[in-house]
């Protein structure tokens, strides 16, 4: 294993240098060019974070401002009364919150997790061997890419009907498990180890599963994060309403979605402030998983990973 730990140092010393550096040529843009970018990259940012600042300041908002027209871009008298009544009305409710809670737990965990090893393992071979049919692998990778959701539902749906996993936390899981973006990302990123540090792990008898778990999997970590916190975000808001029908059964998605909407007793009136306190509640999660992890996300964007 000597050989292996010496060519993976020199991938680290390597990644330090400048020369690994994807950011150290030297811009030829003016001062202006830079001036004009810097207003139009502080433009977009305005723009991405508006709806960002409008969905918070409307769920700190009263009932008197909600209503107000023309609408208030910023509250006035902030308060967290619609925090309040959306966790009375989760209180309320037929199934209790902590179970609800409990089936998107579940469904996030074992399907992000169960979504990030499957990808890897068919990632793996698809980018670093040569078989019958690989090509024609990746292309049919790559086209399944470019379809909705909505058009492998049916397919789906006969799937999991098929396989007896309706109206469970599987019918969600299962599907999650065959998206290809995660496989895409990583089969991309898995390319650019170079071939001599898996032969040299093969010639210190390690076998396949081991060069994939201590070699591969380590070098591609920021590829993994990030297609992490995709899946992460698709099962979290995922409300499984096609495939699961028992209420005990369902995800806090479904039930904060009933909730936002009015259809559950004790709503009322309130139903637009409350909406707006779930809206900042299911986006506040996935956004705290995307800061932890930020770095790699970067990483994997901007770096153009490890070269022969």
């Amino acid at each position: 294993m000597e050989t292996i730990k010496r060519l993976y140092q020199n991938y680290l010393n390597k990644k330090k240098s400048k020369d690994f550096t994807p950011f150290v040529k030297k811009s030829q843009r003016s001062f202006w060019g830079n001036v004009i970018l810097g207003l139009f990259l502080l433009v977009m940012a305005l723009a991405f974070f508006f709806p960002v600042v409008y969905m918070v300041s409307q769920s700190l908002k009263p009932m008197n401002e909600l209503f107000v027209f023309p609408p208030k871009i910023f509250v006035t008298n902030p308060t967290f009364d619609n925090y309040r009544d959306f966790a009375n009305v989760l209180a309320n409710t037929v199934v209790p919150m902590s179970r609800s809670l409990f089936n998107s737990l579940f469904v996030v965990v074992i399907g992000s997790v169960g979504h990030i090893v499957l990808a890897s393992l068919c990632a793996y071979p698809l980018a670093k061997y040569k078989f019958p049919g690989s090509k024609f692998f990746n292309q049919i990778i790559v086209y399944s890419l470019m379809f909705n959701s909505a058009v492998t539902m049916i397919p789906n749906f006969l799937t999991i009907a098929g396989l007896g996993m309706l109206d469970t936390q599987w019918a969600i899981i299962i599907p999650g498990f065959a998206s290809t973006l995660g496989l895409y990302l990583m089969k991309n990123f898995m390319e650019q180890i170079p071939d001599s540090l898996m032969e040299a792990a093969q010639i210190d008898g390690a076998g396949y599963l081991r060069i994939h778990f201590t070699i591969v999997m380590p070098v591609v970590k920021p590829a993994l994060v990030t297609a992490f916190i995709m899946v992460f975000q698709s099962f979290w808001t995922n409300t499984g309403d096609k495939f699961i029908y028992t209420e005990a059964q369902k995800g806090f998605a479904y039930v904060v979605g009933q909730v936002a909407s009015g259809k559950v007793a004790g709503v009322g009136t309130s139903y637009v402030g409350i909406s707006s306190a779930s809206s900042v509640i299911m986006f506040a999660v996935p956004l705290i998983v995307f800061l932890i992890m930020q770095n790699n996300v970067v990483s994997t964007m901007a770096t153009s990973g490890m070269k022969e």
